[in-house]
C-alpha cells in the first residue's frame, strides 16, 4: 500500500518556503497567467526556474496550475506558455480548459496533463475517460462521499487526487455563474468574487445561505490510503506561508505515524481558517453552512474603547506580533490589526487599534501569530530560454481554424417536463433537447406515437452530475432510447460520450466550454456532431472564433449555483434576493440545488448581428419557464424579428467577460 503523496499550494514566497519545511512531497502554483487564483501573487517564469531547482534538491514535485477557461484571443500567449513550460519540465500541468488540453497533447506531448477539479469529473466514468486520453491525473469533485470516492479508486486506473483541507465552494468546481452573472468576474477565469459568502433574504429575513465550511478530512487519512487515492490536496494559494507550514505539519504527522492524529488536530486548531465539516464525506452535511463568513481563531469581543485603544475580552493570552481582525457588528466590515504592545488591566487586553475604526461588541478573531516566518523574496533566474519557432506557431494557430459552415438558421429548444411535449410544435424546429430527471425519464414512453413520428428531432440530454450508483442507469436509458430508434444525445460532460454508442448523433451542451477554436477542433476530433457556446460568453470572444456551426444560447436563466449541497431557508418560499437585490429562485431536482434569477437572459434582438458574423443555431431553454402553449411561440417569433423580450437581460454579451 503506497502512501499518498501530500501537496501543498503556494501563492507567494513564503508559502513555498513553508511548504517545504511542513513536508510537501509535491506543490502547486500558478504563474502570472491563466490559473483560476487571479488574485494570488503568484509567481514570474524567472521565480519559477528558481522554484523548480529549490523543489528538486528537497525532492519536491512542482505542478502548475493552468486551470482557466481561455478566450481565443489567448490561444498565441498560450503557446508561448506552453512551450515555456515543457522547456522548464515541470512535473505536471493542471488543466479546465478541453483547448488547452488539445494543444498541449497535440504539439507539446512531453507536458504530463491532471485535470483540474474545474472538470468536473465526479465518477469513474469521467476519471477513465481522462486516463484514456492522456490525463495522467484526476483532481476529483469536492462532493463525494465517501462511498462513491471508493468506487471511483476501485473502478479507476488513472490516478486520484482528492481536496481534503480549505476553503469549500457551494457549487461544484466550474459550474458556478454567479460572479459571471453578477459582474462579469468569471470563476471559471480565475476571479470569482464568492458570492457565497453573502447573505441573502428570504422572507424578509437576512440568512448566510450557501457559505459553507471550511473542508477537514484530517480523520480520513488512512481511509484515502487504503482506497489507493494517488494525492491528497491542501486548498489555500491565497493564504499565507504560516497556514501553509501549519496544515503541512498537520498532515505530514498524521500521513507518517497514525497515532498523531489528535497531536495534528491541535495544530489544525490554529490554521486561521473558518469551522470546520468534513462536507459529504462526514455524516451531518446539514452542519456544513457557517452563519459567519470570518476567518481565524475565535478570541472574544471588544469590551469599551478609550481613544485609540481597544479593550477586549480573550480566552486565549494575546501577545505583541499576533494578528487580529475585527468582525464590526451589523455589517460586513472587518478590521486587521497587528499587536504592537499590548497591557492586561482588570480582566481585559488594552490593544492600540493604530487608527482602525473598530467598534464596541465587535468579535475579536486570531488570524496570525507570527511564530514561525519564512523567505518573503524569491531570486529571478535570469537564464535565457530558447523561444518557440515563430512558424511551427503559426502552424498550429493555423490548424485550429474551422472551414465555413451553412447558412441555415435552425432552432433548438430544451425542456425538462413531459407537460411541455403537447406543447411545442415539432414542426417548428430543429431539435428538443430532453432533459429529465431520473424520475421523469421512468415515466417517460419512447414507443408512444407522437414521439416516434418526430424522433429525429428527440434529443436525450444527460445531467451535469451523475453520481457514481446511477451510471447504470443512464447506461440502460440510453440503451432503451436507441432500441426505440431515438439516436439523438446531448451531453453536459465529455467522457458522457463513453455511454452512447458510435452509430448515434451527439452534441455536447453548454457546460461543456468552448471558448477557443482548439476546444472546438478537440470536440471534433472526438466525433462530436455539433457543440454549444457557453452561458456566459461574451460578443467579443464569440465572435473571435473560426468555428461558427456551434449552438448559441439567446434565451435562457442561468443556474447561478448548482449544487449538490442543500439550503435550509426558514420559509417554505423559495424566493430569495442577494445583497443586490437580484432575485432569485431555488429549486432542488434530482437531488441537486439550482439557484436561477427570475429575469431571463435573452439576446433575440441581436439575431441580425449573430447572423452577420456567420452564427445560425440558437437554443431556447425553457426550463424554468411556466409550461405555456405560447410561451415557446412567443419567443421563437421574437427572435425571428430580431426583436427584444421583456424582462430580460443579456448577461455578459453585451457587457463582456473579464
Amino acid at each position: 500500500m503506497q502512501k499518498p503523496e501530500l501537496l501543498l499550494p503556494v501563492g507567494n514566497p513564503e508559502s513555498f518556503y513553508a511548504a517545504l519545511k511542513g513536508g510537501a512531497d509535491a506543490i502547486y502554483l500558478g504563474l502570472k497567467q491563466f490559473n483560476a487564483r487571479g488574485r494570488a501573487k503568484n509567481f514570474t517564469n524567472g521565480q519559477l526556474s528558481t522554484i523548480l531547482k529549490e523543489a528538486k534538491k528537497n525532492k519536491v514535485l512542482v505542478y502548475i496550475t493552468l486551470n482557466t477557461v481561455i478566450k481565443n484571443h489567448e490561444i498565441p500567449e498560450l503557446i508561448d506558455y506552453l512551450h515555456f513550460l515543457q522547456q522548464a519540465k515541470v512535473d505536471g500541468v493542471i488543466i479546465q480548459d478541453w483547448g488547452v488540453f488539445y494543444i498541449a497533447k497535440t504539439y507539446f506531448p512531453n507536458l504530463v496533463l491532471h485535470a483540474s477539479t474545474q472538470m468536473g469529473i465526479h465518477n469513474s466514468l469521467g476519471a477513465n475517460y481522462g486516463g484514456k486520453n492522456g490525463m495522467e491525473r484526476v483532481v476529483l469533485a469536492r462532493e463525494l462521499t465517501l462511498r462513491e470516492l471508493q468506487k471511483i479508486c476501485k473502478n479507476s486506473t488513472v490516478e486520484t487526487e482528492v481536496f481534503i483541507h480549505g476553503a469549500l465552494c457551494y457549487s461544484f468546481s466550474g459550474m458556478c455563474l454567479y460572479s459571471s452573472y453578477a459582474g462579469g468576474r468569471g470563476a471559471n477565469r480565475g476571479l470569482c468574487t464568492q458570492p457565497c459568502r453573502r447573505t441573502y433574504s428570504s422572507s424578509k429575513k437576512d440568512q448566510y445561505l450557501f457559505n459553507l465550511k471550511d473542508n477537514q478530512l484530517l480523520d480520513l487519512v488512512d481511509e484515502f490510503e487504503k482506497m489507493g487515492v494517488t494525492s491528497l490536496k491542501i486548498e489555500g494559494r491565497m493564504k499565507s506561508g504560516e497556514y501553509t507550514y501549519r496544515v503541512a505539519q498537520a498532515y505530514r504527522m498524521s500521513l507518517d505515524d497514525k497515532s498523531s492524529t489528535e497531536q495534528a488536530k491541535e495544530l489544525l486548531s490554529m490554521d486561521f481558517g473558518r469551522e470546520k465539516t468534513a462536507y459529504f464525506m462526514g455524516k451531518d452535511i446539514r452542519m456544513a453552512v457557517s452563519n459567519k463568513t470570518v476567518a481565524g481563531v475565535a478570541l472574544g469581543r471588544v469590551a469599551s474603547i478609550q481613544g485609540p485603544y481597544v479593550l477586549l475580552s480573550s480566552k486565549m493570552k494575546i501577545e505583541p506580533g499576533f494578528r487580529l481582525r475585527f468582525h464590526i457588528p451589523n455589517s460586513e466590515k472587518q478590521e486587521s490589526v497587528k499587536v504592537r504592545e499590548v497591557s492586561f488591566e482588570n480582566g481585559l487586553y488594552k490593544i492600540h487599534t493604530g487608527g482602525k475604526q473598530v467598534k464596541a461588541k465587535s468579535e475579536v478573531y486570531l488570524s496570525g501569530i507570527n511564530d514561525v516566518k519564512f523567505p518573503s523574496k524569491l531570486d529571478e533566474n535570469r537564464e535565457r530560454q530558447s523561444q518557440i519557432n515563430h512558424g511551427f506557431k503559426r502552424k498550429i494557430i493555423n490548424e485550429l481554424k474551422a472551414k465555413p459552415v451553412s447558412k441555415r438558421e435552425e432552432y433548438y429548444f430544451r425542456i425538462n417536463s413531459m407537460e411541455w411535449l403537447r406543447k411545442i410544435n415539432f414542426n417548428e424546429l430543429d431539435g428538443l433537447f430532453l432533459s429529465f430527471s431520473k424520475i421523469t425519464w421512468s415515466r417517460f414512453n419512447p414507443d408512444v406515437p407522437f414521439i416516434q413520428k418526430f424522433k429525429d428531432k428527440v434529443y436525450v440530454e444527460l445531467p451535469k452530475f451523475i453520481q457514481e450508483d446511477a451510471l447504470p442507469f443512464y447506461r440502460d436509458l440510453v440503451a432503451k432510447m436507441v432500441k426505440s430508434g431515438i439516436r439523438n444525445f446531448v451531453i453536459s460532460h465529455l467522457s458522457q460520450k463513453e455511454l452512447i454508442p458510435s452509430n448515434c448523433k451527439i452534441i455536447t451542451n453548454e457546460n461543456v466550454y468552448v471558448f477557443n477554436d482548439a476546444a472546438a477542433k478537440c470536440f471534433n476530433n472526438e466525433g462530436v456532431a455539433m457543440f454549444s457556446y457557453p452561458q456566459e460568453i461574451d460578443f467579443e470572444t464569440l465572435f473571435s472564433l473560426s468555428d461558427k456551426s456551434g449552438i448559441v444560447p439567446v434565451y435562457f436563466h442561468p443556474e447561478l449555483f448548482y449544487s449538490r449541497m442543500p439550503i435550509a431557508m426558514t420559509s417554505e418560499n423559495d424566493d430569495l434576493t442577494d445583497d443586490m437585490n437580484l432575485r432569485l429562485h431555488r429549486y432542488r431536482r434530482n437531488g441537486i440545488t439550482s439557484i436561477v434569477p427570475t429575469t431571463p437572459v435573452s439576446i433575440s434582438q441581436s439575431r441580425t448581428k449573430l447572423n452577420k458574423q456567420g452564427f445560425f443555431r440558437y437554443l431556447i431553454d425553457l426550463s424554468y419557464e411556466p409550461v405555456s402553449k405560447n410561451r415557446a411561440k412567443t419567443i421563437t417569433n421574437r427572435i425571428r424579428k430580431a426583436e427584444q423580450i421583456q424582462p430580460s437581460n443579456t448577461f455578459n454579451f453585451n457587457k463582456g467577460l473579464k
